[in-house]
């Protein structure tokens, strides 16, 4: 039984985008969904099941960070079956020539989270990575659909105002953006045996001080969420 999740078994989709903000998730599904039912309101974290060219696909709010994302997509999983989960979320570039709009495949999560050495302890450094399947689908479908995309490693971050945080070494070792919450995705696919993705669009850039403002981030970044539902719906 779900604590987070007020759904009956059924009601979710083996394939879900995860987007942090629950008002994305709302976007998504009303704008690119047919066939859709409101499947969770608990904390106001929508929940949503429809169809996309005709194949069940839910999308789920997760909240910021890595312990609010893992609590979903744990209860996803363990729940309600769930086989993939793709992140479709914002990220602050570390590249000088990353624009805003710009659309990134994470296939690795760097981190300064404790909760790798939560769960391996302080002997190894575990490396969270993306789902092979799923990172060519998506870097086929984004040709298929004429997105550019990057493919790389992003810094997925602990806490979101971090003056610590060294971002220009990290640009150095090709790390190309920053957000908050892939490296625990990675991490429970990882442990559940499920195939994750995470989808970033550039919403800021650290270095040249560009900035989308809230109403973009929620509503405007429609290439990953185009590219998100194209690889979903590939079996």
């Amino acid at each position: 039984m779900s604590t987070h999740i007020d759904a009956k078994q059924g009601d979710i989709a083996e394939v879900v985008l995860l987007p942090g903000d629950p008002l994305r998730a709302k976007f998504i599904a009303e704008n690119f969904l047919a066939n859709v039912t409101q499947y969770n309101t608990v904390r106001n974290m929508f929940g949503y099941t429809g169809t996309y060219q005709g194949v069940r696909v839910s999308v789920q709010g997760s909240g910021m960070g890595i312990p609010s994302l893992s609590i979903y997509a744990t209860e996803l999983i363990q729940d309600f079956g769930v086989k993939k989960i793709i992140r479709v979320g914002t990220a602050g570039g570390l590249l000088p020539e990353l624009e805003i709009g710009d659309v990134l495949l994470a296939e690795g999560a760097s981190t300064d989270s404790n909760v790798l050495q939560a769960t391996f302890g302080q002997a190894i450094s575990f490396a969270p990575l993306a789902s092979f399947e799923l990172l060519c689908q998506a870097h086929q479908s984004a040709k298929q659909l004429d997105i550019p995309v990057r493919v790389g490693n992003i810094f997925a971050a602990d806490r979101f105002y971090n003056d610590e945080i060294d971002n220009h070494k990290l640009a150095q070792y090709g790390v190309m953006a920053v957000e908050m919450e892939s490296a625990g995705l990675f991490l429970i696919g990882a442990k559940y045996h499920v195939q994750t993705l995470s989808i970033l669009t550039v919403s800021d850039n650290l270095v040249t001080q560009k900035y989308a403002d809230a109403k973009m981030r929620e509503t405007a970044f429609q290439d990953m969420m185009r590219l998100a539902l194209a690889t979903a719906v590939v079996v």
